[in-house]
């Protein structure tokens, strides 16, 4: 199946345009499910058209410019091809990358956030500098498939009935993107069983020290929460809070969670240190616009 070959979804390697402010560190871009290259929803439109724009600025505007993609992408990736093995090539190709080995900053779109937070715990070579997640589900999704893309296909049918009939089966798991990020608060058990993804990252099996050291090396973890979110479920995921255990009507935040509490990958530390960023913005799932991100985002880039 091509979905599982080689080529993975990181988006593009940004560097500074050239001039007095050319000291900013490279970014590197992970884009969300179901968009090619840099495609993917801003401001109704394009996050390719924003960047497109940042690279016609003038150098004065410490803006970020746009280089070849790192890695050639494929839509049906960011279904089928298992996210593990996403990141083990992404890491890969990060190391063997010499613009980025001073550090570099990441900033992802949707699940791209959750991906690149991987990268961070499981790779800190070359270091990661500043994580930027973009409506990214920390603790997961549940419940249906909501503005799949491609909204009347036979594919989203297909994978809407498979996250409700198996998300935590082995070989849903192991080719369903969506699966592995899949955390229904009503199957708790099942969930940190069977997750083979996001329950590793989310240390909900055990403690590894070494994910934990290396999400506290950042300067900072930005996290953007979309006001009006329809696509996740719960919305307060993008802040990395989560329904209470056992049901899936109230949610607590990041604050109130066991994770937190318990600082298992400590957030806890990074909170009280002002590392964590938690910003707000009106609009549906990946809808803002330039005047947001020139002034709520680039600062974290500069």
């Amino acid at each position: 199946m091509a979905a599982l070959r080689a080529a993975v979804p990181v988006l593009a390697l940004l560097g500074l345009c050239p001039g007095p402010a050319a000291a900013a560190a490279p970014l590197v871009i992970w884009h969300g499910m179901g968009e090619p290259g840099l495609s993917g929803s801003a401001r109704g439109g394009e996050v390719s058209d924003l960047f497109a724009e940042l690279k016609t600025a003038p150098a004065t505007a410490k803006v970020p410019m746009i280089h070849p993609p790192v890695i050639p992408q494929d839509v049906e990736n960011s279904f089928f091809m298992n996210v593990n093995d996403q990141v083990r090539e992404v890491c890969s190709q990060l190391a063997a990358d010499p613009r980025l080995q001073g550090g570099y900053n990441a900033m992802g779109f949707s699940q791209g956030g959750q991906f690149l937070r991987a990268v961070a715990q499981r790779c800190p070579v070359p270091p990661m500098l500043n994580l930027i997640s973009i409506g990214g589900q920390h603790q997961g999704r549940v419940y249906g498939f909501p503005r799949c893309p491609g909204e009347s296909s036979h594919l989203c049918d297909w994978i809407r009935k498979t996250l409700d009939l198996g998300a935590y089966t082995k070989a849903v798991q192991e080719h369903l993107v969506q699966a592995e990020y899949w955390h229904d608060p009503l199957k708790e058990e099942d969930y940190r069983k069977n997750s083979i993804f996001l329950a590793d990252i989310n240390q909900e099996r055990g403690i590894n020290e070494t994910y934990k050291k290396n999400l506290m090396a950042l300067k900072k973890f930005v996290m953007v929460k979309f006001l009006n979110d329809t696509m996740v479920d719960p919305p307060i995921s993008e802040w990395f809070g989560f329904y209470k255990s056992g049901q899936a009507k109230e949610t607590i935040p990041l604050q109130e969670t066991s994770l937190y509490k318990e600082d298992r990958l400590g957030l806890q530390q990074m909170d009280k240190a002002g590392k964590l960023v938690f910003l707000g913005v009106k609009g549906d799932h990946l809808h803002f616009s330039e005047e947001w991100f020139d002034s709520s985002i680039l600062p974290f880039l500069q």
